[in-house]
């Protein structure tokens, strides 16, 4: 694919290399992923070499004839095997301290543009056919196919050869440092004079490092070789891709997505700690009353456990915790995921493929014949998916899944609304839990505060519930990053099911009815819980406060 191929299409005719009815003929011909002058070569209307010294002379570049020509091993220090891959680039020799190169296309700028701030010494371009440079590249630095992972493990694990050109150096420092920093992701966005990179902490974006402009085609194109599944040179729609690294012996998975905008290519990365498969209950959040009872629902043999809350709130995150609570080998667990974040030891695991009729309901309805115990849908989304999750319920499985409700009583409106019956709604259900993240208090440095006159209200405390309370804030150590909180925490609220419930949910109670019933009940509001975190010290009001705002009545 060359940069500029309307123009260059206007030079060959030009030069009465070809004509308008050959290229016609080229554009019926070609391939949908092929460009009209590649076909203009394979059909021979005009020879690659014909191609490459036209682009020679109208960029002001000398054309070189690579037949015969043999590098010098030499050359792989001077030229890293990923830069040369990435750019398309044969590296001829040094002269007089200048770094001479062959390249394809001489009119692509970028390439032109950023291999002075990827490779040390000055540079002359000189120009010839791609072929006769992969050939070259073939003769330096042998076959591609093991490149990508080689490329990925290099970059982990900071090796001799990884940081070999200052731009591996710095993507690689950019995720390590997020990593290091407890970031869940990375943010790398161009904006209109530079790159801003920015770590995800504890829910919060911190803007930690700037760019020049000039390096996002180098950076970007780093990246997607690291997935090993990205296309280099597709820059006009959204990709796609994993990493896989391992840092200080530890196994990191980033989940990778690029989309074009207005000032270029913007990334994020997610990074999937694999360490956090270990978080127990009460890691999460759960106190222990609340623990106590949730691990009773989650010993039962059948029924459906439904977790809610807007995105970000750590549903899936909950999910793989109770996963991990019930996970014993007398027990087939299969899960349905959109994507699969984590990979769980001892769990069958199938992605959403929505391109082939893998939908969650195809794949719900095929597992069922699995005979499995235990089934754990990302989420429910339509009719199809809650009535088959229903029916799995009801004949035995346990299941688990997610719905986007503000809190734990508008799930069985919302079920109502996807168009499963009251009374099925009632028979299946075990419980529903709402949850929402916020931000925990630094246990190194945490000290001893009060809660102003504002707080009080808005969490309707009187004085005589917070003289005995531990209330801490935040100060800030080299622990946290000066932050003063470390990690996040969920408040939660539980909607049980007893004989009760189901009968006020088969009299089509109304969501208002069913939560002031719940609560007669003993049921805890989000904010109820976040309060008894605030006066346990764990966290702090203003977090609370915050999270729960849809919970203020």
């Amino acid at each position: 694919m060359y940069s500029n191929e309307e123009y260059l299409l206007q030079l060959l005719e030009e030069a009465d290399l070809i004509d308008q009815r050959k290229i016609a003929t080229a554009k019926g011909q070609k391939k949908p992923a092929e460009s009209i002058v590649d076909a203009l070569i394979k059909t021979g209307a005009v020879s690659d070499e014909q191609v490459a010294k036209t682009l020679a002379t109208n960029y002001g570049v000398e054309f070189v004839d690579l037949h015969g020509y043999v590098p010098s091993q030499d050359m792989k220090n001077v030229v890293p095997e990923e830069v040369a891959r990435r750019y398309k680039v044969a590296p001829l020799g040094v002269e007089a301290g200048r770094l001479q190169v062959a390249v394809g296309d001489p009119s692509d700028l970028e390439t032109l543009d950023a291999l002075p701030h990827v490779l040390t010494p000055d540079i002359d371009f000189f120009c010839s056919t791609p072929s006769l440079i992969r050939t070259v590249l073939s003769a330096l630095y042998g076959g591609e196919a093991d490149l990508a992972e080689t490329l990925i493990r290099g970059s982990g694990t900071g090796g001799e050869g990884a940081n070999d050109a200052p731009i591996i150096k710095l993507v690689t420092n950019c995720l390590i440092e997020g990593f290091k920093s407890r970031a869940s992701d990375i943010h790398i966005e161009p904006i209109e004079k530079d790159i801003r990179v920015r770590y995800r902490i504890d829910g919060v974006l911190h803007d930690v490092e700037h760019h020049p402009k000039r390096l996002l085609s180098a950076i970007i194109g780093r990246i997607k070789i690291m997935t090993g599944s990205m296309q280099l040179d597709e820059k006009r729609v959204p990709q796609d891709g994993r990493i896989q690294m391992t840092f200080q012996d530890k196994e990191l998975d980033l989940r990778v997505s690029i989309i074009p905008t207005q000032h270029g290519e913007s990334v994020v990365m997610r990074i999937l700690d694999k360490s956090s498969l270990r978080l127990g209950l009460s890691d999460l959040g759960f106190l222990t009353d609340d623990q106590e009872m949730f691990e009773k629902k989650l010993s039962l043999p059948d029924g459906i456990i439904l977790v809610t809350g807007p995105t970000g709130s750590g549903k899936t995150t909950t999910l793989y915790a109770c996963l991990n609570y019930i996970n014993r080998p007398d027990r087939k667990i299969i899960t349905v995921e959109d994507p699969v974040e984590y990979e769980l030891p001892g769990i069958n695991q199938v992605m959403v493929k929505e391109d082939v009729g893998m939908t969650f309901a195809a794949a719900l309805k095929a597992m069922l014949r699995q005979a499995p115990n235990i089934i754990m849908l990302g989420e429910i989304r339509d009719q199809e998916t809650a009535g088959i999750a229903i029916q799995a319920a009801l004949t035995g499985h346990l299941v688990f899944s997610t719905l986007h409700t503000n809190d734990a009583p508008s799930a069985v409106a919302r079920l109502t609304d996807i168009g499963i019956k009251p009374f099925l709604t009632a028979s299946a259900v075990r419980c529903i839990m709402a949850q929402r993240l916020v931000r925990k208090l630094c246990g190194e440095c945490k000290s001893s505060s009060t809660l102003d006159e504002k707080e009080m209200r808005a969490l309707r405390l009187d004085v005589s519930q917070v003289m005995e309370a531990n209330i801490m804030g935040p100060t800030g150590c080299n622990r946290c990053r000066q932050a003063g909180f470390r990690g996040r925490l969920a408040v939660i609220e539980i909607f049980n099911f007893d004989d009760e419930v189901r009968s006020m949910v088969n009299e089509e109670l109304t969501t208002p009815q069913l939560r002031k019933r719940a609560r007669e009940l003993g049921m805890r509001t989000l904010r109820e819980d976040g309060i008894r975190k605030v006066l346990a010290g764990l966290t702090t009001a203003e977090e609370v406060i915050e999270a729960t705002m849809s919970d203020a009545d």
